[in-house]
């Protein structure tokens, strides 16, 4: 099961980002890339995670 969840990120982080943008150095990728993971990790909702942020949900169970 692990693998399909690794599997689904692989799948948007292709869609989203290399697919979606034209780089031109190095730095560009990294800061598109932060971006991404930014987004993906604390605004959107996964419906792996009964529509919650991965953020989210770290944040319940720390606390």
């Amino acid at each position: 099961m692990q693998n399909a969840y690794i599997e689904r990120c692989n799948g948007s982080v292709r869609r989203e980002l290399l697919n979606a943008y034209v780089f031109r150095t190095l730095d560009e990728v990294r800061q598109k890339a932060q971006e991404w993971m930014q987004d993906y990790n604390h605004h959107r909702p996964h419906q792996a995670l009964n529509f919650r942020a991965p953020a989210e949900l770290l944040e319940e169970i720390v606390t």
